[in-house]
């Protein structure tokens, strides 16, 4: 396997062309997903108007560090940071910089001479909250919740929705329908959806299951699913982005204030104008647009409620931004 540096040459033999109009390079590692758009912006600039050939990401750590020994040699370890006589409170350590792994900056020259030859180098320091490196497998689960709070969503993200407009075939349910002897039409609701759409309801989020005349559950069908899960129902002739903006008149919000979750290709007019959108895993629309949410769990088993979890993760992370400020980093 072949090195970074390695790698970034072989680009620019393959792009020799174009590589005398490269100035700088940019390293970003997929394994530290907390970055952001700033940590760059702020890092080129110590390129760009300071001079530097060569800045890398590190984050202070307050980690006392040991030799290690061979427990043959029987020799005692000594301590490689700290005096253990007088051993410090984390809180009242400076700490150590660590690389984070998260960017490399390089100018082009730089990087051709392999970094031999450097002149001025400098390191961005980046908060703790914001440095998360997977390596193991174990690292998911932490990666997960940090990017929860401290991750970027981009700048289109919307934590302040207040209309959840669902569709029930493809959505709510998997689409299938019983049909019983006498004739009566049955579908299936899966109860952590319904539970989700409670959720949101006790957040203040209005949520309205819509359908149209030409999906094959009746009204008297739609209107049960609709008080057994609670909310309101939206039936008309056909479904677009017409009607929908009707009942947002009616309502007196803005597309940025609803958040839509469809899953067949007609969806899509919907889908492309709402502030927030969601898709199963299964729809058919999820293979055809780049849906800001697409969920693990496929239709009729649990995908409503991924996405309700998902749009109050997203409001309680922009209530949480104000406590960010106040986070004691020397113990984080």
């Amino acid at each position: 396997a072949s090195n970074t540096i390695q790698n970034i040459k072989h680009i620019f033999k393959l792009f020799k062309r174009f590589s005398h109009f490269v100035d700088i390079v940019c390293h970003i590692q997929a394994t530290s997903p907390c970055l952001h758009p700033h940590h760059i912006r702020e890092a080129l600039q110590m390129i760009t108007e300071q001079g530097c050939d060569y800045v890398f990401s590190v984050v202070r750590r307050h980690q006392f560090r040991w030799e290690e020994v061979d427990k043959k040699d029987c020799k005692n370890p000594t301590s490689l940071n700290i005096d253990v006589a007088h051993r410090p409170r984390r809180q009242d350590w400076h700490g150590e910089l660590y690389e984070n792994g998260s960017f490399y900056f390089s100018t082009r020259k730089a990087l051709e001479n392999g970094l031999k030859q450097l002149g001025k180098i400098a390191y961005y320091e980046m908060l703790p909250e914001y440095s998360v490196d997977i390596d193991v497998d174990i690292d998911w689960p932490v990666a997960e919740q940090r990017v929860l709070r401290f991750g970027y969503f981009g700048r289109e993200e919307n934590a302040a929705v207040r209309l959840f407009l669902c569709k029930v075939s493809g959505c709510l349910t998997n689409g299938q329908i019983f049909t019983s002897v006498s004739g009566e039409d049955h579908v299936a609701i899966n109860a952590r959806d319904v539970a989700g759409i409670q959720m949101l309801q006790r957040e203040n989020i209005e949520v309205i299951l819509m359908s149209c005349v030409n999906e094959p559950l009746s009204r008297g069908l739609l209107e049960k699913v609709a008080q057994l899960a609670g909310c309101g129902l939206w039936f008309g002739e056909q479904l677009n982005g017409l009607e929908v903006e009707r009942l947002m008149k009616e309502k007196k919000l803005r597309w940025d204030k609803v958040a839509f979750m469809g899953s067949e290709s007609e969806d899509r007019e919907i889908l492309s104008q709402v502030g927030l959108n969601g898709v199963p895993c299964d729809s058919v629309v999820a293979d055809l647009i780049a849906a800001k949410y697409t969920c693990q769990r496929p239709a009729g088993n649990g995908a409503v409620r991924e996405f309700a979890e998902y749009i109050l993760m997203l409001k309680k992370k922009s209530l949480l931004q104000v406590l960010q400020e106040h986070i004691d980093r020397a113990n984080f």
